[in-house]
């Protein structure tokens, strides 16, 4: 991984982190219409949140040192695009949630094709690490 790609990465995921840790709430709180699914469930509002602000913290974590934690920008990746692909199709099914494709979905649809495409490539099979 190139220098300038390695710098970028830590910074997506720095910044991707800090969102996951304090933004995820502060959206649900600000925007609901884009963040907050209902029924509203203070329930469901705890777990989201709760689940994010962990990966968040991960994800800072990984900053510091992207090569060591593919696996966890590959987990992150992936479960932010199946996680905006559900929520795209209940959206669509459901008008009350309409509000979503313009919010927490196409975010999410973000972080994990930014993550992809930044994603440290995996080491050579047998070459030295």
């Amino acid at each position: 991984m190139s220098d300038s790609s390695n710098q970028a990465l830590r910074a997506i995921l720095m910044v991707f982190g800090l969102v996951f840790i304090f933004g995820v709430w502060t959206l649900m709180k600000v925007w609901p219409a884009g963040w907050q699914w209902q029924p509203n469930q203070a329930e469901y509002e705890q777990m989201i949140v709760g689940v994010y602000a962990t990966l968040g913290v991960f994800l800072v974590m990984a900053s510091r040192n992207p090569g060591q934690h593919r696996s966890l920008i590959l987990f992150a990746a992936w479960s932010s695009l199946v996680h905006s692909g559900i929520m795209a199709v209940q959206a669509i099914r459901d008008t009350a949630e309409r509000g979503h494709l313009l919010g927490d979905i196409p975010v999410l649809a973000i972080v994990g094709i930014v993550l992809l495409a930044l994603a440290p490539k995996s080491p050579a099979m047998g070459s030295a690490t």
